[in-house]
Formats: structure tokens, sequence, C-alpha cells
């Protein structure tokens, strides 16, 4: 019996006939169309902050970066939801809650450099002659190493 591989459709077309796909397309959509109107009503400064979480019988779920945000829409909350209910889609909204989510994004350090300059290099280096263990010497040799391998321009 020989093995006959599916015919690979386009993604369009899995997400149109595929119920379970389908499901969670539309509900993405939903989604997007809710934080479209959400950010309409939002100062421009806090639209990158805050997100729809989620959105069940008359409770919208709102996630924000950082609680700086989060206090800015409690304080906001009674004028946001008269806003929100004008809309067709939050016809039926009753309670906005807010919760904090920080980014998950790793960033890189933002604090200064320490750069290990020739001079310390070559003290650690000197020391590390005078050193009996092996592990400890290897170690400085090592750090020592960073220093050296800089420019001076660098």
């Amino acid at each position: 019996m020989a093995f006959r591989p599916l015919q690979a459709r386009a993604p369009a077309v899995l997400l149109r006939e595929a119920r379970p796909l389908k499901a969670i397309f539309n509900h993405a959509q939903r989604l997007a169309h809710l934080q479209r109107l959400l950010e309409s009503q939002l100062q421009p400064a806090a639209r990158e902050h805050c997100h729809v979480a989620s959105w069940r019988e008359g409770r919208l779920l709102l996630v924000v970066t950082d609680g700086h945000w989060a206090t800015r829409l409690r304080y906001q909350q009674k004028r946001l939801v008269r806003q929100l209910v004008l809309f067709s889609e939050f016809a039926n909204l009753t309670r906005l809650e807010v919760r904090v989510r920080p980014a998950t994004i790793h960033r890189a350090a933002t604090g200064p450099c320490r750069d290990l300059s020739i001079a310390a290099a070559e003290t650690i280096s000197e020391t590390a002659e005078g050193i009996r263990d092996p592990k400890l010497k290897a170690a400085l040799e090592r750090l020592a190493a960073h220093g050296k391998a800089r420019t001076p321009d660098a």
C-alpha cells in the first residue's frame, strides 16, 4: 500500500473550511474589530498599551502592559463604558475589567555597558600569573582577555 499525501491547500481555504480553524479565525477577527473600536475611544498614547482580551456576557476584559496604564484606564472607566455602549457591538456592556500583563518580549539591558579597560585587563592578567589554583587562574585569564580583545578606539 502506497502513501498518498493530501493535496496542499492554501491557508485561506483552510481557514474557511476547517471548522476548528474557522472558529479560531472568526474569534480573532471579532477581537480585532473590538480592538479597533476600543482604540477609537482611547487616547493615542494608550492605544499601544491596551488590548482587548475577551468580551463575554457584558464584561469586557482589557489587558494593559503595566500598572501605570491600568490606573489611568480605571480612572477613565466610566467615561469609556459610556462611549463604548454607543457602539452596537458593546450595547450590553455592563462591566469593564483591567488586568496588568507585562509584555513578554525581553528587551536588552538599558543600563551602562561595563567595558573592561586595557589597564584593568593587564592588572587582572598579572594577578592571574601569581595564582596557583588552575580554575581561578583560567577564570582570571578569560576575564583579562575581554579587555585585550577590545581596540583602544572602540
